[in-house]
């Protein structure tokens, strides 16, 4: 499929004043004109879509996502490839790291870094995938939205790109009470043990 960025684009550039001046709209108006960008992102590639950063004295940057999507990278990638050079924005593809600590609330559930830990599930037939299992209070393997929030919390430690082309396998457990016995490390180790891993995958 031939993705062209042209559409976007033109609408970015023709409302750009529009998108600067964002915060200074009512809730409604704002919401409007991010759905209106939406639209047009969907236009160009469905499953598409961006975050935007609050202002800052050097601007605004827009983070595009495919949500970990894969089979959406090269779309994404061609989008900012393409970016004009607009003052004032920022064009990033990919959720980016957030550093070895944070706290993510999906559904229902607040998952916590500094109190989750995790344990490397080496598998000989797919040695350049990782296989993780995620140790924290209350972790029930059979609740779809708490492996899907585990997932997010790695997505933050570690970036988007990283998590959905390095993370194989995950499954949650309880914390168990021999933790350093049976190979688990805090959660906060993650993003170290990915470079890691990838600088012994390349080897």
């Amino acid at each position: 499929m031939t993705y062209d960025t042209t559409i976007f684009w033109k609408w970015f550039e023709d409302n750009n004043e529009r998108l600067t001046m964002l915060s200074e709209y009512d809730e409604e108006a704002q919401n409007q004109l991010l759905d209106e960008m939406q639209d047009k992102l969907e236009t160009y590639c469905p499953g598409l879509s961006f975050e935007m950063s609050e202002p800052t004295k050097d601007g605004r940057r827009v983070v595009f996502t495919a949500e970990g999507d894969t089979e959406l990278f090269e779309p994404l990638l061609k989008l900012t490839d393409e970016a004009p050079d607009l003052d004032w924005w920022e064009f990033i593809p990919f959720k980016q790291p957030c550093g070895n600590e944070c706290k993510v609330r999906f559904d229902k559930y607040l998952f916590d870094s500094k109190k989750m830990y995790f344990q490397h599930l080496e598998c000989e037939e797919e040695p350049d995938i990782l296989g993780l299992r995620v140790a924290f209070d209350g972790a029930d393997n059979d609740d779809e939205d708490m492996l899907t929030g585990t997932y997010v919390t790695l997505e933050a430690l570690i970036g988007e790109f990283d998590c959905a082309t390095l993370v194989g396998y995950l499954e949650i457990c309880p914390v168990p009470d021999n933790l350093k016995d049976v190979g688990f490390m805090p959660l906060a180790d993650f993003p170290e043990f990915v470079e890691w891993f990838k600088q012994q995958r390349d080897k």
